[in-house]
């Protein structure tokens, strides 16, 4: 089994996704401390005038003494609204606009629970569904994980990977420095690392911005184009 194992962002770009695309089973990790104005609650879109706009979500407990589990949603319907109505100037440019726009509604709309974390799962489960690509999610928080009292940033991923009975463990190339390969090999855990290159796509009478969310990949771009970004842009590296 090839696990990942990431925080949970806000609609995340789509290297994230290749990551997803990587793996047979995914860890949303969200036991440690809490980064507020972290790409957990916030991320970029196209801005009509060139560059990027920020798209974010208010928490009504945003502090570094909290764990990313604990971090509650302030007011979600304001969250959605502020969303959507920064993608507003490209609804009859993007030929995707109408199709992003449901995902959003559907991710965002009120489940009865004010979670972050659950918020940004189902932000990434609706653009896994609409991608048609697996995602074999558990919610760290909510697993029996068992771990030793110190740790250290590149400790986390070989102990999960462990204890989930992964046979491969797949980090984003960029975080390859904070691993200790042989904490890995004496657990039986194969490690790997996903370089992937950016997508470029016509943004049709804007100014293209790369490295944006997920939401601009997806507004210009049909599925199968995307999924062939994953595939082909993806490249697994020791």
């Amino acid at each position: 089994m090839k696990l990942g194992i990431m925080q949970p962002y806000f609609f995340p770009y789509l290297g994230h996704f290749a990551l997803i695309a990587a793996t047979d089973a995914w860890v949303v990790f969200d036991i440690t401390q809490y980064t507020p104005k972290s790409w957990m609650s916030r991320n970029r879109v196209l801005h009509p005038s060139g560059g990027a706009n920020y798209i974010s979500v208010a928490l009504s407990n945003s502090s570094i003494h909290i764990k990313t589990h604990e971090a509650k949603v302030l007011d979600l319907a304001q969250s959605r609204q502020s969303t959507l109505g920064k993608l507003s100037h490209y609804r009859k440019h993007a030929p995707y606009f109408a199709q992003v726009q449901a995902l959003i509604e559907a991710a965002m709309a009120d489940a009865g629970d004010d979670s972050l974390v659950s918020l940004n799962v189902r932000g990434l489960k609706a653009v896994c569904d609409y991608l048609e690509l697996p995602f074999n999610y558990t919610v760290a928080s909510q697993h029996a994980f068992t771990f030793p009292e110190q740790m250290g940033p590149g400790d986390w991923a070989p102990h999960i990977s462990a204890q989930m009975g992964a046979g491969m463990y797949i980090n984003p190339v960029g975080g390859r420095d904070i691993f200790n390969p042989r904490s890995f090999e004496e657990r039986g855990v194969e490690l790997r690392f996903l370089e992937f290159s950016p997508m470029t796509y016509p943004t049709r009478g804007f100014t293209f911005e790369p490295h944006l969310s997920i939401i601009d990949v997806l507004m210009w771009n049909d599925p199968e184009a995307v999924r062939d970004a994953l595939r082909d842009n993806s490249r697994l590296v020791a």
